[in-house]
């Protein structure tokens, strides 16, 4: 067997078609099916079946696939020791985020990292939904992302660096009823008209479990994935809005504020995904190391928490 056909068959399970192995790998989809033929005369076992128009792997497939990764650990390892004995620290980084978490960390980041012989770093912010983010590791080296509680586990293909909780507060105007709590109950928000993100990103089903123990169905009036702007919505109406406490920026609203909910198991999770392999190299270990400081830094803020 050869890297090169090991890598096309993980690039297939990671990015589901021949077409998009080829456009990562910078070769015709030809070429990616001659390596995983090639790999499939070497296997007593089906490695790929037809679903459709596409190819996928069988169950024999994803475990080579898996295995793989360890050769490129190993490969990633060995190449890092030739790195780190040429105390070579430049290089460029890539870091995807969901959209608070990079206005949080992203400038803090570029600071942090101002400097002769640090990392180069390449930023980007996605929005999409949780189940999505792993596969932005197939692109980046390092993937912010969120999973409230409760919800599924982020997938073994990828390295999980869990970074912070943070829980999720209700926002409204300093002359709404609700500002005068110093916590909230679900049974509070019966009645509330809701500003709340579109349908099938993490905050919405959150919401859906508030209203579900209070005994009442949210009202939602907009749905608006950006907090800037749903901050904003919130300051012109009567409106309330689901937020997360340490990366929601509302300086620029000193009208509103955030309230906890008294129940404070209720949150979300930030964690950094890459591919293993990726996490050998040290210039990753050094984004890394500062992503981590930075969010560290935003739970001892004053008036946070």
């Amino acid at each position: 067997m050869e890297l090169g056909q090991l890598r096309a068959l993980r690039e297939l399970g990671d990015r589901g078609s021949i077409a998009a192995v080829a456009a990562a790998m910078r070769v015709s989809p030809s070429s990616v099916s001659q390596q995983i033929s090639a790999l499939q005369r070497r296997s007593p076992a089906p490695l790929t079946y037809r679903d459709g128009r596409r190819t996928a792997l069988t169950d024999a497939g994803r475990a080579l696939a898996e295995a793989a990764i360890d050769v490129e650990v190993a490969l990633e390892r060995a190449e890092q020791a030739v790195a780190r004995f040429q105390n070579d620290r430049s290089g460029t980084v890539s870091v995807a985020a969901f959209h608070s978490a990079g206005l949080a960390i992203f400038a803090p980041l570029i600071t942090a990292l101002n400097g002769p012989n640090r990392p180069d770093v390449r930023l980007g912010d996605f929005d999409v939904a949780q189940e999505d983010f792993p596969s932005l590791t197939t692109d980046h080296d390092l993937v912010l992302a969120h999973r409230l509680v409760g919800s599924p586990r982020w997938p073994p293909s990828v390295r999980v660096e869990p970074l912070v909780f943070e829980p999720l507060d209700i926002v409204v105007r300093g002359d709404h009823r609700l500002a005068a709590k110093s916590s909230i109950e679900p049974t509070d928000l019966a009645g509330e008209k809701w500003v709340a993100v579109h349908e099938g990103f993490p905050l919405e089903q959150a919401i859906t479990v508030i209203a579900g123990i209070g005994g009442d169905e949210a009202h939602v009036v907009h749905r608006i994935n950006e907090f800037l702007v749903a901050a904003a919505v919130v300051s012109a109406s009567d409106c309330i809005a689901l937020m997360p406490r340490y990366t929601s920026d509302l300086r620029s609203h000193p009208d509103l504020v955030l309230r906890p909910l008294s129940h404070p198991g209720l949150g979300r999770h930030i964690d950094c995904l890459a591919r293993p392999e990726t996490l050998e190299r040290a210039t990753v270990k050094t984004v890394l190391a500062e992503v981590r400081t930075i969010t560290t830094g935003l739970t001892e803020r004053p008036g946070v928490g």
